[in-house]
């Protein structure tokens, strides 16, 4: 354990364990308490008070998890079964720290997804087991105080802060049935009616679901293996996004490819995706969807916001450079672009102000090492393991929010005694026979540059994108087209100028006198003649998908919704 900037010393609070097996470490989420395991028993100490508090006879432990309070230590070792084929011994342990005794042992046979999910004051914790969702209450683990149970939840995501909690299960889709996000909140399971929000997607073998830090919307990253229009070697992503509030909306990403990273601001107002075929765009997003800035293209496939999301930061790892831009996101302004290559791993440190990026095994075996940077570019510390070691992970000791202060942005590079050298690019090749003649600079692409989305303070329509004004000049031509067929058809020359003003004085059918509302209204009367056509089609005998069925369900809730509406309720 090291000190952080600017001494670089090693820890007094932790002492150095150099056994050959230490393969997993973990702080706990307020950072005070650290537990390891080195092959032969699985040991906590107190970070603040540098002693060890408890320590476990679990030699196989390869995860290690700290629930919210401190109060409960999971730990997870590989699932075996007997010789004989008999069922193997439980493998998930949770164990009290205060006491030390452990409350519970589950059998977890997969490494994806074995740690139960707290809230974060300990209320509830949950887990998936065989496609339901368990909660237990109070950490009290004898009695499932709760069950959500749909087809087959694959997936679920607890909303992060104060009670009550919210719950995004996601049930993958099945014989032309589509896949479904919902949002419930505990405990509150009682079939899709219950549900705060549901989206559904037909294109979606996997997702991610994302919460914002004040648990008001969720993002959904939903991904196929395989793009059926051969177009890229990493499947196809969809974006969406559910509010806890029912609204629910595919986000528009205006460039086509893969979506590589997407990040919410911890003000939980906007996000940051990362997507399109490299040079990749980057863009924020406000909570309508709607883009607020674009960074332009460049060699990128990660964003990570800072703690306080003042700063963002773009970077291109894996089998990119290792480039990185530094954005100042409340002035949209550019503040470095450092280059850390071959790093596998990216941190924020709690403070906001620096940075770790480490090269680790075993996506890397050679090169292993870390680098602190502070965010305007300097390089103040550097570690390299000896070449015959290897290093497997690196991570900050996390604080609870709130300890450091936000600090104003600067963009002058704070002074290092470190020489920040990186290796200078290889020269491009070049053939003999040109060897010797001017260097003319070809582009594969060019690249966009950062622009504002943000519509202008004084009133005014946010700017259009391409397709958009593409679409509005189409329609604006097929406007005039049949102007001119009707004033040809209507010969008379007093009539003729009658159909070219009658658009501009026609009134919408209701307008409440609220953009808003009318919007609303618009919607459940598109809704509702949905539903129509889908009776009528059931009258002609058509066998109905599920979720048309469930659409025809929800007519009177319509109805009275638009009803309420159209009274100005």
């Amino acid at each position: 354990m090291v000190n952080g900037p600017p001494s670089f010393t090693e820890s007094s609070a932790f002492q150095r364990d150099s056994g050959k097996n230490c393969k997993a470490v973990a702080f706990s989420k307020d950072g005070s308490l650290f537990a390891w395991c080195n092959g032969e028993k699985v040991n906590v100490v107190s970070v603040t008070r540098a002693e060890l508090l408890r320590s476990f006879d679990l030699p196989k432990a390869v995860c290690l998890e700290f629930s919210p309070k401190n109060n409960v230590l999971a730990t997870w070792q590989a699932y075996a079964t007997g010789k004989d084929g008999t069922a193997g011994v439980p493998n998930l342990q949770l164990h009290d720290l205060r006491t030390g005794k452990c409350l519970k042992s589950f059998i977890q046979k997969k490494m994806q997804n074995w740690c139960p999910c707290w809230a974060d004051d300990e209320s509830i914790c949950a887990r998936n087991v065989n496609n339901e969702v368990h909660f237990f209450e109070n950490n009290n683990f004898n009695t499932i105080a709760n069950k959500l149970h749909l087809q087959k939840v694959s997936d679920f995501v607890l909303s992060p802060g104060a009670q009550p909690t919210k719950v995004a299960v996601y049930v993958p889709g099945s014989k032309g049935a589509p896949s479904f996000v919902r949002l419930y909140q505990y405990p509150n399971f009682g079939g899709p009616q219950s549900a705060l929000a549901n989206k559904s997607f037909f294109k979606a073998d996997r997702v991610t679901m994302l919460w914002n830090k004040k648990a008001t919307a969720v993002l959904v990253v939903a991904s196929t293996e395989v793009d059926k229009t051969g177009a890229s070697y990493y499947g196809e992503q969809t974006l969406h996004y559910i509010a806890a509030n029912g609204e629910s909306a595919v986000v528009q990403l205006p460039k086509n490819g893969p979506i590589y990273d997407v990040a919410w601001s911890p003000n939980s107002l906007e996000f940051c995706a990362v997507y399109g075929f490299m040079p990749a765009k980057a863009t924020i997003f406000n909570l309508k969807c709607d883009p607020v800035f674009d960074f332009g293209t460049g060699p990128r496939n990660a964003a990570y916001y800072s703690p306080h999301g003042h700063i963002l930061v773009l970077a291109g790892f894996g089998n990119l450079r290792g480039q990185m831009e530094v954005w100042d996101v409340k002035n949209y302004k550019l503040i470095s672009k450092p280059v850390a290559s071959d790093s596998t791993y990216f941190a924020w440190c709690p403070d906001g102000e620096h940075i770790v990026t480490a090269t680790c095994a075993p996506r890397l075996r050679v090169g292993n090492g870390y680098k602190v940077w502070h965010y305007t570019g300097s390089v103040l510390h550097t570690y390299e393991v000896p070449s015959n070691e290897e290093m497997w992970q690196v991570s900050w000791q996390p604080f609870p929010d709130g300890v450091f202060p936000e600090r104003a942005v600067r963009y002058q590079a704070v002074p290092s005694e470190v020489p920040g050298a990186e290796p200078k690019p290889a020269q491009a090749y070049r053939p003999p026979a040109l060897r010797n003649k001017p260097v003319t600079s070809s582009k594969l692409h060019e690249d966009e540059p950062p622009q504002n989305m943000k519509p202008p303070l004084g009133g005014g329509d946010k700017p259009l994108s391409k397709t958009a004004l593409k679409n509005q000049r189409k329609h604006e031509a097929k406007k005039a087209a049949k102007q001119e067929a009707k004033a040809d058809a209507n010969q008379g020359p007093a009539q003729a100028p009658a159909p070219q003003n009658a658009p501009r004085n026609a009134v919408p059918a209701t307008t409440t006198g609220d953009p808003e509302v009318d919007k609303k209204i618009k919607n459940l009367k598109k809704k509702l003649k949905a539903i129509e056509q889908l009776k009528e089609q059931a009258a002609a005998g058509k066998q109905l998908e599920k979720n048309q069925v469930e659409k025809i369900q929800k007519e009177a809730a319509l109805l009275k919704e638009l009803e309420d509406l159209e009274l100005g309720v």
